[in-house]
């Protein structure tokens, strides 16, 4: 890739956007966080913002459709490991065993 001086304002343009979606996306999750404490809501602006700086300061509008693959089993098996953390919470025999 060429970096000509066009190239680099181009880019520059496009990372001060995202900076500024990222600063208005901080804002709106206070206000929304204010207004009316919902956790899903909160958790849908943080998804967004994520998105947000791993497309384009982590650079992943560039890279080979594998990663995209490796990433969705890394998410699977994270939640099933959370999901296998609660159902512990909840097991007949730990729960005796315990109390």
């Amino acid at each position: 890739m060429e970096y000509t001086p066009e190239k680099i304002q181009e880019k520059l343009k496009t990372f001060w956007r995202v900076g500024i979606a990222l600063l208005a996306c901080t804002v709106l999750t206070v206000v929304v966080a204010w207004i009316t404490p919902s956790v899903a809501v909160g958790l849908a602006i943080a998804t967004f913002k994520v998105w947000l700086v791993c497309w384009f300061f982590m650079h992943l509008s560039n890279e080979k459709p594998m990663i995209y693959k490796v990433m969705a089993y890394t998410v699977f098996f994270a939640i099933g490991l959370m999901f296998l953390t609660l159902l512990a919470l909840y097991d007949p025999v730990v729960s005796r065993v315990a109390h």
